[in-house]
């Protein structure tokens, strides 16, 4: 999401209330909520001033008896370009080469200001369908279906979850609004997030893919360490995730 240079810390500072209600409010609108959640995460983005954190890959086919690891670090800058940093991989070398690494590639190609605003969570990319208000340990949430606009590979068809309370994205499910190559018959995904404070970061990421020779491989992300970059942010967010499990309908 842009950042944009004008808005002072003052008024970043005057938005935490806003961040931090509590009440909420039916609504049969998924468009509005989706407008909301994009609201708040513009200034859950602008007070955080970036982030960094780590994150664990692992690739796994069994029709191939074949693994792979690796060890990433991560930064986020304030307009959401992310930068990142392989610090260790073992296993398949051709699993780094070919799926890894390119997936590391993707992510930051699609991280860029320009192309960030193509694959967003916003009504010029998608439609919002309102399925109905659910609910997780206490905490209420939004349950929408989501159709992309465009035959796009960097977008998604599926079903998210919205935090109610906070107005933030707490899970994605689906499969790739394109599909990657003739020898992919599927890919489907689950990505969950935690939050920490008022901020909601990845937590994890389990996805599927069935290939016409090769079978099945499953690929998991496992996120950790994430914490904003401005020192005033850190006071806000929680030493430890605290972890929002939405009941999957």
């Amino acid at each position: 999401m842009k950042v944009h240079a004008i808005i002072t810390s003052l008024l970043l500072w005057a938005s935490i209330p806003l961040l931090g209600q509590t009440s909420v409010a039916p609504m049969s609108n998924a468009d509005e909520v989706m407008a909301i959640m994009f609201e708040r995460d513009t200034q859950r983005e602008i007070i955080q001033g970036g982030y960094s954190g780590s994150r664990e890959y692992t690739f796994d086919n069994r029709k191939l008896n074949k693994h792979a690891q690796m060890l990433v670090s991560v930064n986020g800058d304030a307009n959401g370009t992310k930068h990142f940093q392989i610090v260790s991989e073992e296993g398949w070398k051709s699993a780094h080469k070919h799926v890894l690494h390119k997936m590391l590639e993707s992510e930051a190609e699609c991280s860029l200001p320009g192309a960030r605003l193509k694959t967003r969570l916003v009504s010029e990319n998608y439609i919002f369908q309102m399925v109905e208000l659910g609910s997780l340990e206490g905490r209420p949430g939004y349950v929408i279906d989501v159709i992309p606009k465009r035959h796009d590979k960097y977008l998604f068809r599926g079903r998210i979850w919205v935090d109610a309370e906070d107005y933030a994205l707490a899970r994605v499910e689906g499969e790739p609004a394109k599909n990657p190559s003739f020898w992919t018959r599927s890919v489907h995904f689950v990505q969950e997030y935690r939050k920490s404070g008022i901020f909601w970061f990845p937590a994890s990421i389990s996805s599927v893919t069935e290939a016409r020779i090769f079978g099945t491989t499953e690929v998991k992300i496992r996120y950790f360490d994430y914490a904003p970059l401005s020192e005033r942010a850190r006071l806000l967010a929680a030493p430890t995730f605290k972890e929002a499990n939405y009941v999957k309908h």
